[in-house]
């Protein structure tokens, strides 16, 4: 007779749980889309959150042409700057870095971040005429001495692919953006299903029981109750990764998938609450609206990407907002 057994405590889909490298999300995957070159990926910083109501345009919903409550996080998201054109070639262990060029002028801040080449300009392109370009992306960064809510100033570099159209499109795209602004019109539109990539809270080195949510023993243990009740069993003669045990909790990289932007709005005044936002203050900037929840604390830069794992029939209708809550946030 088969022996009955309880499934594990606490969820093993991501591990191991040890702090983030960077408080800058890494990217390692870019959907392909279709039509006109553009960026695919900005990035912005966390406001906090606040409810919208919307026009339900859901047909088999019991709600549908109804005004429906949502909760909406804004994300802060200035223009970033573009500082240089990074060049990629087909190699036989994949995608290898051909070169790339630099613009002039930038934020000083940034050679804080790294040593900024200065030997580019427009002249730099003629080098990688001729090779098999596989793809095309550029080094942008934000700009937060332009957000009052967030105290640093050095700026956060980071790499946004180009997507759309022929590869000879997509290099005239980059060469026209070399030194520019971009604003987050240009990645993406309201009603558009994106990525949203950010490092969670951090919550420093907790219990097993915190960390795993296993049962707590019994009040007849003499040791303790927030443990593990054992390590397993005899051989292998090692501790498995799969027994629960307590270590770093939070501050780990996470990728939530289809977040629907309810609205990109150029006035910050629409959404900032009477006294501002917690932990944050006013909206200065353009904004986004993106429905639900995202990871991260108040003032973590958040990543942006265009969705790799879309539906097929995913509604990318814009959303009719009747109501935004700006009602103060002090006492919630």
């Amino acid at each position: 007779m088969s022996q009955r057994r309880r499934p594990k405590r606490g969820s093993r889909a991501f591990g191991p749980r040890k702090r983030a490298q960077s408080q800058t999300p890494r990217l390692d995957s870019w959907p392909e889309i279709s039509g006109s070159p553009k960026i695919q990926g900005f990035a912005g910083y966390k406001v906090g959150m606040t409810h919208a109501f919307i026009v339900d345009k859901r047909a088999k919903s019991t709600t549908s042409g109804m005004e429906v409550q949502v909760p909406v996080t804004v994300v802060e998201v200035p223009p970033m700057r573009v500082a240089a054109v990074r060049f990629y070639e087909s190699s036989i262990t994949g995608l290898k870095t051909a070169g790339e060029v630099w613009a002039n002028d930038l934020d000083p801040l940034l050679s804080k971040r790294l040593n900024v080449p200065t030997n580019h300009d427009e002249s730099s392109f003629g080098r990688y005429d001729g090779l098999d370009i596989e793809d095309v992306r550029i080094l942008a960064y934000t700009q937060p001495k332009m957000v009052s809510g967030v105290p640093k100033k050095v700026p956060d570099l980071m790499e946004l692919r180009i997507g759309g159209g022929k590869m000879d499109e997509r290099v005239a795209y980059a060469k026209g953006i070399l030194g520019k602004e971009v604003a987050v019109k240009d990645f993406t539109v309201d009603g558009a299903l994106i990525d949203v990539i950010a490092v969670t809270k951090g919550k420093g080195f907790q219990g097993v029981t915190k960390r795993w949510g296993v049962k707590l023993l019994s009040h007849r243990n003499s040791k303790h109750r927030r443990g593990i009740g054992n390590l397993g069993p005899k051989r292998p003669g090692y501790v498995r990764s799969t027994v629960p045990a307590s270590g770093q909790m939070g501050y780990h990289q996470r990728t939530e998938f289809n977040k629907k932007i309810i609205k990109v709005g150029e006035d910050g005044g629409e959404v900032n609450p009477k006294g501002g936002f917690l932990n944050y203050g006013e909206v200065r900037n353009t904004y986004v609206l993106i429905h639900g929840s995202i990871p991260g604390p108040t003032k973590r830069l958040i990543r942006l990407r265009d969705a790799t794992r879309a539906p097929k029939k995913a509604d990318v209708s814009v959303a009719d907002v009747t109501y935004i809550s700006t009602e103060s946030k002090q006492g919630a």
